[in-house]
């Protein structure tokens, strides 16, 4: 009976250890499938990251090229000049300018040189305010046709309305200037010639011949 007990007591032992180690191997697996799980799921988190980090760069990229797109758009139209400010009365009026200005000065130059009432002296400083300011109004002209010229100068519709306003300014005040000076440079010769004319008939009166 006691041997029988003995038995019984190494065979329970025995299933205990057993049943205890087979709880070990299955906690052991519970937790192994568990990792597997966290790192199946880190797995799944890193792909999606890289999914969005991927995607966010396509949109990043896409955006800037659009952005150059519509930028280069934008700078290639300020090389365009717009009917609004091809249509503008003011370049019209700049041109006219110009054409007075060669006209008058033209014309009283011409007068002073064959009234005799200015030496060679003056007769060549008159020349040359003439001919400085000539040059300066092409000079207006020139920028103008930059302004009024497609692919020349970048700039958008305000700032090329501004430059043709600046211009007609510069235009108007050269023709102002010639109008100015030739009206000074007339009176003079009116003087000398009303002296010249008194002193010949001073001279006519006491019989003076030279």
């Amino acid at each position: 009976m006691k041997k029988i007990i003995i038995l019984a007591a190494f065979i329970t032992m025995g299933l205990v250890t057993k049943i205890s180690a087979q709880s070990q191997e299955v906690q052991q697996l519970l937790l192994n499938v568990e990792k597997l799980a966290q790192f199946k799921q880190i797995l799944t988190d890193m792909k999606k990251g890289y999914q969005i980090i991927s995607s966010g760069y396509s949109t990043i990229k896409d955006l800037s090229q659009g952005n150059f797109s519509l930028h280069k758009t934008f700078l290639d139209g300020l090389m365009l000049v717009s009917p609004t400010v091809r249509k503008y009365k003011r370049v019209a009026d700049i041109i006219n300018n110009q054409i007075l200005l060669v006209k008058e000065y033209k014309t009283a130059f011409n007068r002073y040189k064959q009234d005799g009432n200015f030496d060679p002296k003056e007769i060549d400083y008159l020349g040359k305010v003439y001919s400085n300011l000539f040059n300066k109004s092409l000079d207006d002209l020139d920028e103008l046709t930059m302004v009024m010229t497609d692919s020349k100068l970048r700039m958008s519709d305000d700032e090329r309305l501004e430059a043709v306003d600046r211009i007609h300014g510069n235009m108007q005040d050269k023709l102002l200037f010639l109008r100015h000076f030739n009206n000074n440079t007339t009176v003079l010769a009116v003087q000398r010639a009303r002296e010249r004319n008194d002193a010949v008939t001073m001279k006519k009166i006491y019989g003076i011949n030279n």
